[in-house]
Parts: C-alpha cells; sequence; structure tokens
C-alpha cells in the first residue's frame, strides 16, 4: 500500500473530497424543510432583525420560489406557514403575503440561472461594517469560502422595492455569489440552500472579525492562490451539506417545535 505520507497536497485532497462523498450523509430534506430549518439558524446565528430580511428557494417551476410570509420572524417560520410566490410576487399557495422587497430576489434569479436560494439580512456586524464604506475583507481561513466571491455596492439605492433597486443590486453581485449592501446588509446567492445558508453565517462572521482585526491594525492579505485552493475546498457539496446540518442541529435543539416536523 502507497503510505499518504509521501503523497501530494493536491492527491490529498482528492483522496479527501472523495471520502467526503462517501461517508458524510446527510438527512433528505424537502425545500421547504430546508428553507424553514435555515431560517431558525439564521435567527439563532445573530441575523434576526425584526421582519427585515427574506430568503428565498426556487422550484422547478419557472419563476416559482418559497419564501417566509410577511409579519412572521426567522424563528417563527415552519415548513407549513412559508408561501409560493411568482417572480411578480403573487402568491400561488399558501396564507398571507411576501415581503415587497423580495421583488429584488426576482431579478436575480432571471439573471442568474445557476442560482437556487437567496438570503438576504440585516446582522449586526455586516451592516456595521455596511456603514463604513469598505467592502469585506476575505483574510482568513474560515471565511475563504468567500475569497473572490464577495461584491460590494457602494451606494445605497433606497428602499428595494422597485424595479430600479432590483437592476442595480443584480448587477452590483454580478457572477458572485455574495454581495456587501451598502448602509444595509449582505445577500447571498447560491447553488443551493445549504450553501446559501453556510455562507451567510460565514459573511456575518467574516464581518465581525474584519471590525475586530482592524481595530487594532491593518489586516495582512492572503496569497490569491491559497485563498482560491481554501474557496473551492470549502465550498465542497457535501461538506456544505454537513455543515448545513450541524448547524440546523445546533438551532432546533432551541427550537423544538420545527424539531418535531423534521424526519
Amino acid at each position: 500500500m502507497t503510505s499518504t505520507l509521501t503523497m501530494g497536497k493536491a492527491e490529498l485532497m482528492r483522496l479527501a473530497r472523495d471520502q467526503m462523498q462517501r461517508q458524510l450523509t446527510v438527512p433528505d430534506w424537502t425545500p421547504a424543510q430546508k428553507v424553514a430549518a435555515t431560517c431558525r439558524i439564521l435567527f439563532s446565528q445573530g441575523h434576526d432583525s425584526g421582519l427585515a430580511g427574506q430568503i428565498t428557494a426556487r422550484l422547478r417551476q419557472d419563476g416559482h420560489f418559497l419564501t417566509q410570509r410577511l409579519g412572521l420572524g426567522f424563528d417563527e417560520i415552519s415548513p407549513d406557514n412559508l408561501l409560493t410566490v411568482d417572480e411578480d410576487l403573487a402568491v400561488i399557495e399558501g396564507p398571507g403575503m411576501p415581503n415587497p422587497a423580495n421583488r429584488f430576489h426576482s431579478w436575480i434569479y432571471r439573471a442568474r440561472p445557476d442560482v437556487r436560494c437567496i438570503i438576504h439580512t440585516h446582522p449586526l456586524h455586516a451592516s456595521a461594517l455596511s456603514m463604513l464604506g469598505r467592502p469585506l475583507t476575505v483574510a482568513h481561513m474560515d471565511s475563504c469560502l468567500l475569497y473572490g466571491d464577495v461584491a460590494f455596492l457602494k451606494e445605497w439605492p433606497g428602499v428595494p422595492v422597485g424595479n430600479s433597486e432590483g437592476s442595480i443590486i443584480t448587477e452590483a453581485l454580478g457572477d458572485k455569489r455574495a454581495v456587501l449592501l451598502a448602509h444595509h446588509g449582505l445577500l447571498v446567492a447560491a447553488r443551493s440552500v445549504e450553501e446559501a445558508c453556510v455562507i451567510a453565517v460565514q459573511f456575518e462572521k467574516a464581518a465581525r472579525m474584519q471590525l475586530l482585526a482592524e481595530a487594532d491594525g491593518e489586516i495582512r492579505p492572503i496569497p490569491p492562490d491559497l485563498g482560491a485552493e481554501a474557496h473551492d475546498w470549502l465550498l465542497h457539496e457535501q461538506k456544505v451539506a454537513a455543515t448545513f446540518h450541524y448547524y440546523a442541529r445546533r438551532a432546533l435543539r432551541d427550537h423544538p417545535d420545527l424539531a418535531a416536523t423534521l424526519p
């Protein structure tokens, strides 16, 4: 048998990815269950801001997505009180109305067929950073899933309920997975609910680390090749799914009402 102690890093990373694909098993939840769990995770991770913030998940039907009902906080969302809406925010299924600010989600989905889930929140540290006119700095291994993958909207376009705001935010996001919105908060546009949730959690942690580090000195950049390597490693699909379900297990211990509805 060839000893792994003689292998190069690239080969070891490939072996680890293959093993994660085989060994990291996760529950088979519906999109509604994943969205509801994400809301509870975000609440537990400090993303609560009253009724502000939205999560949407694209469904198989063209232009249809799941979202939470306006009037409920993240800690109150369950699979049975989610709405199905179209890109005009007309309710297809469920009681109540969506947040009117979901309009910019429709613009992003139209421009980005790769995006399956969008999260927009106003967590404390990302919001504080958004007030300073500085982009998010990615300079720690844990936040490298955002390395080269986070944009910055420098000017606040106002309350995002109009089509112009949808166009502005979509253009600022470009082909990235995330964007810091000036005087506003964070936005994540990802390939899955799990990926969007994990990135949103880490975005807020990265903002907090940046504010702490900048209070004591100048942040040292990381080498671009190592940042790109860490980005791809941290966004491995099965690793992201396992991380999501770890966050869910933690959050659901404080939310037994939702835990009772999940397999």
